[in-house]
């Protein structure tokens, strides 16, 4: 049995996210057909974590057990060449017997764009979130750099039913990096962290678009991070500006 890691970019705005669902085209889905096609087995790869609906991915890693002979390098052409187009298979390389997409994972960073100009062009409508309305930037910026550190982050985690199945779980993750930038029309955020939970960088976008509004002051992240309570937060952000940007093992 050999363990292989693939490398996948994917455009999520058709798919009901990475995960396996009856009656819905996910992308683990796409993938694990694929897959079967080019070895005749049945396999059901594994990532770094579960992608939403709308959500897209740059680099994101998963792994899968084959008894197939065929080189890894190989796998990239022969899936691509069955794959649709909007889920691409950047690298295929063999893994050690140990290592898991998500188990092995020790930093992540999304990427969430926000495009600020009046009219948002038809051709990236998918893969932004459309604010053209007024925000005071310098603050969101400020209020992004009090989720720095190791926090509850219970307050910006929606119900996650799949991960309640596990038992209790802690919800605090340690933030490495936090901030806003300003790029062309696109107000940029970048996060990087230990991992994140379900709905979470969404979650702190939205809360984080209050603050620009004047709605929230910078310093009240820290108040909504102490309140371990997720009415106290912001709204969430719509998919289509969220962005896997990379795994760190």
């Amino acid at each position: 049995m050999r363990n292989l890691k693939l490398t996948v970019s994917y455009d999520g705005s058709e798919y009901s996210g990475w995960q396996v669902q009856p009656g819905a085209t996910t992308v683990q889905g796409t993938l694990a057909s694929a897959i079967g096609r080019i070895t005749g087995e049945k396999v059901l790869p594994q990532a770094s974590g579960r992608t939403d609906a709308g959500v897209h991915a740059l680099a994101q890693v998963v792994t899968f057990v084959t008894e197939s002979s065929i080189p890894a390098a190989n796998f990239v052409k022969a899936l691509n060449d069955v794959l649709p187009p909007a889920v691409r298979i950047l690298t295929a390389d063999e893994a050690p017997a140990e290592f898991h997409a998500r188990k092995s994972a020790r930093a992540k960073t999304y990427r969430y764009r926000v495009y600020r100009a009046a009219i948002c062009p038809p051709f990236l409508a998918r893969y932004v979130w459309h604010f053209p309305f007024p925000l005071h930037e310098s603050a969101m910026q400020q209020a992004a750099e009090h989720v720095i550190g190791e926090h509850d982050f219970t307050s910006f985690a929606a119900v996650d039913p799949e991960r309640e199945k596990e038992g209790p779980v802690s919800n605090v993750r340690r933030i490495f990096s936090s901030s806003w930038e300003l790029q062309g029309a696109e107000f940029v955020y970048t996060v990087k962290g230990s991992g994140f939970l379900h709905h979470m960088v969404r979650n702190l976008v939205g809360t984080f678009i209050l603050v620009g509004k004047g709605t929230l002051r910078p310093e009240d992240i820290a108040r909504i991070l102490e309140a371990r309570n997720r009415a106290a937060g912001g709204a969430t952000a719509p998919a289509s500006g969220l962005y896997l940007v990379d795994v760190e093992y």
